[in-house]
């Protein structure tokens, strides 16, 4: 009996080891499938069929803009301010007396310097006619002729002086905000005012030299300044000679014209400035191109897989870039799932119109 229920619990064991195989067998054989099932699963992805277009390269700087002339309005004489004949943060023209510095004493010395002359004068007028009659010598009518031009020229240094006392605009412009006021001692140390032209203003700005080829004088640059979403437009009219060694840029200096009066000197400026204009070009998302150590890589559907493909791209916008080599009209470039991508694995393509 013992050796019965013994054969049986043998039985009982043996089958219920069978069984517990046979279901891990089985759903280790489910997920193998399973897996390669999933490998062999294509991944889907966004792209697009690459054309070719007409690229307008541009390349963003910042610049300042500058007054056209500027200047510090000083005395060169130094004297009691006597008048002042312009309105502060108004227009003045070319040769207006903006302000009178006092000038009686060197009118006084003017006259006496006048009266010299003339009596240095006639004495060189009779030396003249004694050296004739050879009743001096020459060297006596020498002396008498230097006195004569010695007195010439300092009358003319009084009166130029005296010319000195009236300050005249060197240009037309805006001046701005005087600090003299009738009766001030001035000297030439003293600041009176600024006078600007900002009928047409600069605008300078640097370009990295590589570019420096591609800048050329007379073209037309794009320009915006802060607080204004009008684009103003400026004519590059010089060009630095070279590049400076500490930044490796060259700078560039445009004109533009500034009759509304809304653009003041001091400020930034935003520049795009027009490179060559490509023709055929391939410009592509930025989201499409992957970094590498090597380089930048895209992919493009090739067969139903993902085929990877090195590209020479270059100059960038904010949603696009510029591919040099690498890629041709007519491929087509994946442009979602691009990082998480390998050479050859399965896609399946939606492609954007």
């Amino acid at each position: 009996m013992k050796l019965k229920n013994l054969i049986y619990a043998l039985l009982i064991i043996g089958l219920g080891g069978f069984i517990a195989y046979r279901v891990i067998s089985n759903k280790s054989k489910n997920e193998d499938s399973k897996k390669s099932g999933d490998k062999d699963k294509p991944t889907t992805v966004t792209g697009i069929v690459v054309k070719t277009s007409t690229f307008d390269n541009n390349l963003s700087l910042s610049g300042s803009i500058e007054a056209n002339e500027q200047v510090e309005i000083h005395s060169e004489v130094s004297g009691i301010v006597e008048g002042i004949y312009f309105t502060e943060g108004t227009n003045v023209t070319k040769g207006q007396v903006l302000f009178k510095v006092n000038d009686i004493e060197l009118r006084a010395q003017l006259r006496q310097a006048v009266t010299k002359e003339g009596l240095a004068g006639e004495n060189q007028r009779r030396a003249k006619l004694l050296l004739q009659k050879e009743a001096i010598s020459q060297e006596e009518f020498d002396v008498a002729n230097a006195d004569y031009a010695s007195m010439q020229a300092q009358t003319q240094l009084i009166r130029a002086q005296i010319a000195k006392t009236s300050v005249k605009a060197p240009f037309s412009g805006k001046i701005g905000l005087r600090s003299i006021s009738p009766g001030t001692y001035i000297t030439p140390a003293v600041l009176v005012a600024k006078l600007v032209n900002t009928g047409k203003l600069k605008i300078t700005f640097s370009i990295p030299e590589k570019y420096a080829s591609e800048v050329k004088s007379g073209s037309v640059i794009d320009f915006g300044v802060s607080g204004s979403d009008k684009v103003y437009k400026a004519t590059i009219y010089a060009i630095e000679p070279e590049v400076a060694v500490a930044t490796r840029t060259l700078q560039v200096r445009a004109i533009a014209d500034n009759m509304d009066g809304k653009l003041f000197p001091g400020t930034f400026a935003d520049v795009k400035l027009p490179l060559n204009i490509i023709k055929d070009a391939i410009v592509v998302p930025s989201q499409a191109i992957v970094p590498v150590q090597s380089g930048k890589k895209v992919y493009i559907a090739n067969m139903g897989k993902a085929k990877e493909i090195m590209v020479d791209a270059t100059t960038r916008t904010d949603v696009s870039i510029l591919v040099l080599s690498g890629l041709k009209a007519g491929d087509t470039l994946i442009t979602s799932g691009v990082m998480s991508l390998k050479n050859e694995a399965p896609i399946k393509v939606k492609v954007k119109k």
